[in-house]
């Protein structure tokens, strides 16, 4: 195999079976565009019923199960079951034999898959296609219950009444895995799996496949469906989720507020479909907006809690802005990553006024946890959709049970508290960051701009 690399362009020849390939792809010539959405939320199923309910100032947060009232937290983010158009139901998206191979978040991620290929009308039947689409999805926790039911079962009755379909229940790559074999793409097949950034992560691993000529089109983000006795018991023990609104779920997700006491977990998935940009024009695709910039960082500080100074959002959002070529000045709006812990909103709001100084005054930066809780290794990707139709739609989405600022005066940008606001960029297109973090100090950006 012979490779030669000069500057930008990326030249393979190979001889296989006797047939000469030969590629060249020219980097910084591929564009990456979006050109299909889809959701499973708190809010609902499907990208026009979520989206309106969120610009519209709805909250998914409900009452903990009775199977859960064992710990001190009380509510969730949960998708919404049952036969209506925006509930979520398994058999409306795989057969019932499948049910025995697949976790909730499987099927979560295959259902908001079908929606994005839908959407973006690109369900290739031909062979070449199929090897040019891949998979990219990320999921932040292993099924935990399936680990502690199996684990039961093992102790009280025997390796016989474990299942054999155990192991590919709770493998990380499998929601991806899953989504490839029932589309038949051939192209890259990976998983990402970084805490609660994984999302933000798996699309923007997908823009760089594209980028890099290992695909025309990429099928990404990020699924979680984690809830359950024992990772809302870890998170307690963490003190990391509110319990300071246990009699009233809908208040208890409050980014930036003054009274914000912990985070609320939440599931779901979040699936775009990523396209070349001559690709999507040739076939005539929907596109939605383009990725310019993907950023990442450590912060090297702390399993848990981001450094306080902020350095480790910092880099991510300026790394994204470096590669998009961006000035600061042309971003509009930020969706934050704020979780609604006293820290770490704190951190993300010192990162965002360090990187921006005198034009963070102009910029309207939300975050949409207060509206669905925090959907971990699904939230980068679900928040990524909601970015790209906020600058689509030129709305910021609000930012709920924002009632009291905190008291410091770096408290000071326009946090959309509330109610939803428009976006205006003097006829330019509209530029958008979507930030994400997660435990051991993994961060990522993505930057988007209206099309």
């Amino acid at each position: 195999m012979e490779r030669l690399r000069k500057g930008s362009l990326h030249t393979t020849r190979l001889l296989l079976h006797g047939r000469k390939l030969s590629t060249s792809v020219n980097i910084s010539s591929r564009r990456v565009v979006v050109t299909g959405l889809g959701l499973v939320t708190p809010l609902g199923v499907g990208t026009e019923i979520a989206w309106k309910r969120l610009v519209d100032g709805a909250c998914g947060i409900t009452s903990i199960d009775s199977s859960l009232v064992r710990v001190i937290h009380k509510m969730v983010g949960r998708v919404p079951r049952g036969e209506d158009s925006y509930q979520f139901k398994a058999d409306d998206w795989i057969g019932r034999g499948d049910k025995l191979t697949m976790t909730e978040g499987m099927i979560f991620a295959i259902a908001a898959a079908q929606q994005a290929l839908k959407d973006a009308d690109w369900m290739p039947e031909n062979e070449e296609d199929r090897e040019r689409t891949g998979v990219c999805i990320g999921t932040g926790m292993a099924g935990l219950d399936d680990i502690s039911n199996t684990s039961s079962l093992l102790n009280t009755q025997g390796y016989r009444k474990v299942s054999p379909y155990f192991v590919p229940r709770i493998l990380i790559n499998m929601a991806a895995g899953h989504v490839s074999m029932k589309f038949g793409f051939q192209g890259p097949n990976h998983a990402v799996s970084t805490a609660c950034t994984t999302g933000a992560h798996a699309i923007g691993d997908g823009f760089r496949f594209i980028k890099y000529g290992d695909a025309d089109v990429i099928v990404a983000g990020g699924s979680e469906a984690s809830i359950s006795p024992l990772s809302i018991a870890g998170f307690c023990r963490a003190r990391a989720l509110s319990t300071k609104y246990n009699n009233c779920p809908s208040a208890a997700s409050r980014p930036f507020d003054r009274d914000r006491d912990g985070f609320v977990m939440g599931e779901g998935a979040g699936i775009l479909v990523l396209e070349e940009y001559s690709h999507a024009k040739k076939r005539n695709a929907n596109i939605y907006a383009e990725i310019l910039g993907y950023g990442l960082s450590g912060d090297a500080f702390h399993i848990t809690s981001g450094r306080p100074d902020g350095k480790g959002a910092l880099l991510c959002m300026e790394r994204a802005l470096r590669e998009a070529s961006i000035n600061i000045n042309k971003v509009k709006y930020i969706n934050a990553h704020a979780t609604s812990t006293p820290v770490g909103d704190a951190i993300e709001n010192k990162a965002i006024k360090s990187l921006f100084g005198s034009n963070s005054k102009a910029l309207k930066v939300s975050s949409n946890k207060g509206s669905i809780g925090h959907l971990l290794g699904a939230a980068g990707a679900v928040e990524a959709i909601f970015t790209i139709l906020a600058i689509k739609h030129s709305i910021a989405p609000p930012t709920l049970n924002l009632h009291n600022l905190h008291p410091e005066k770096d408290f000071d940008l326009n946090y959309v508290p509330l109610q939803a606001q428009e976006l205006t960029a003097n006829n330019e297109s509209l530029v958008a960051l979507t930030n994400s973090f997660g435990f051991g100090g993994t961060n990522a950006s993505l930057c988007f701009s209206s099309i």
